[in-house]
């Protein structure tokens, strides 16, 4: 299905980090009512909205959808739905956005990706998020995502070479790129020798796993204002959804060739190919870094190293700012923060201001294409998006 008729009209971001005193209803809240500010509308000519949050018993609100039209009167009545595809279940709401507008049963949509995180304690975060992997396996229920993204890493190295120093240098890459956002949670440069070591201060989270390779437990929301061709014309600022598509592989780890990364390499060429473009063309790319080891394996599942050789596009500087094809200038999941829900919402309003020339944090002049891709549980849930800046 082709999704170039449905534009970003407006975005917008609160800071990602540990937000003491904001509840999971004021996070939605907020970031509903500047997206509304940004696309200058009056909240009545909103037709539907969509949330994506993971929840897993992180917070007492199990029945958040409802909490976006407490940001306006207008939005009472609205239909609102909640999404959820473990960490690409912001993605998954926009994709129901999307897809009411292409239906013919919505013009204008708003999308919502929120978590609160924080308020529970690492071991909690860790259990909830574990429910997103395969439970009927005593090989791998009750593992942590650490713990299954560290088996990654091991066989990684069994199969080509160890991806220590890889992992470090995406690490040490993100951690910088973030210093240039302002709303990233981590503002803290990491040099290539603490990442790439274990130390008191860099211990194993689970062999071979250090704690510069996980992602952060975060706090967080972002939404987007999505418009049909007609009423995307009357604003001032639009970005064309490309291509918008979704692969899901199958639960279990047992069940496939992990080191593949199938899912994601089918989802973001099928993006590519839906909006007849080539990698070649994109100005940059925003990818699911919940662990150093799986933002490697997405540069190969993009093709920009064949599979084992990742390292080259670190060691050619392809994917840096300035490169070819820059990852992550936000600072990825790794520095910017990883609010589960919020996550793939966070990539397109970050992604709608790189292309209207407005970025938070680095900059790529003249972006015409970004390439995003959003992960729920190990490749499970693969969202891909190109978008394209649509200048007058």
């Amino acid at each position: 299905m082709n999704h170039a008729s449905v534009s970003i009209v407006a975005a917008a971001h609160t800071s990602f980090g540990r937000l003491q005193g904001l509840t999971l209803e004021d996070l939605v809240v907020q970031v509903t009512r500047e997206a509304l500010a940004d696309a200058a509308i009056d909240a009545a000519e909103i037709d539907a909205l969509f949330l994506g949050h993971f929840n897993a018993g992180l917070v007492p609100d199990g029945f958040p959808a409802s909490l976006m039209l407490q940001a306006d009167p207008q939005l009472r009545f609205k239909p609102a739905t909640r999404c959820e595809n473990a960490c690409a279940s912001g993605s998954a709401a926009i994709l129901a956005g999307v897809n009411a507008i292409r239906s013919g049963a919505a013009e204008l949509v708003l999308v919502v990706g929120a978590e609160k995180m924080t308020d529970n304690s690492t071991a909690e975060v860790t259990q909830a998020l574990a429910g997103a992997g395969y439970q009927n396996d005593p090989a791998e229920a009750g593992l942590s995502f650490a713990q299954l993204f560290a088996r990654v890493a091991q066989q990684y190295t069994e199969r080509y070479h160890s991806p220590l120093a890889s992992m470090a240098a995406i690490a040490v890459k993100n951690h910088a790129n973030a210093m240039a956002n302002p709303l990233a949670q981590m503002h803290r440069p990491m040099d290539f020798e603490h990442c790439n070591n274990v130390s008191q201060s860099n211990p194993l989270i689970a062999p071979s796993l250090r704690l510069t390779d996980c992602s952060l437990i975060s706090d967080g929301a972002a939404a987007i204002v999505l418009a049909s061709p007609q009423r995307a014309r009357s604003f001032r600022r639009e970005v064309a959804i490309r291509a918008l598509s979704q692969v899901n592989d199958l639960l279990p780890m047992a069940s496939r060739d992990i080191l593949a990364f199938d899912g994601p390499q089918r989802a973001i060429h099928g993006a590519l190919r839906e909006a007849g473009v080539s990698l070649g063309d994109m100005s940059f790319a925003e990818v699911h870094d919940c662990f150093t080891i799986a933002e490697l394996l997405i540069y190969e599942a993009m093709g920009l190293a064949p599979k084992g050789e990742g390292h080259r596009t670190l060691d050619d500087g392809i994917v840096r700012p300035g490169g070819r094809l820059p990852v992550n200038l936000s600072g990825g999941l790794k520095a910017k923060g990883h609010p589960v829900g919020a996550t793939g919402v966070s990539m397109h309003a970050l992604g709608f201001r790189q292309l209207i020339g407005e970025p938070i944090g680095l900059g790529v002049p003249r972006a015409e294409f970004g390439l995003l891709f959003n992960m729920g549980g190990m490749a499970v849930a693969n969202y891909a998006s190109v978008l394209q800046a649509l200048r007058a």
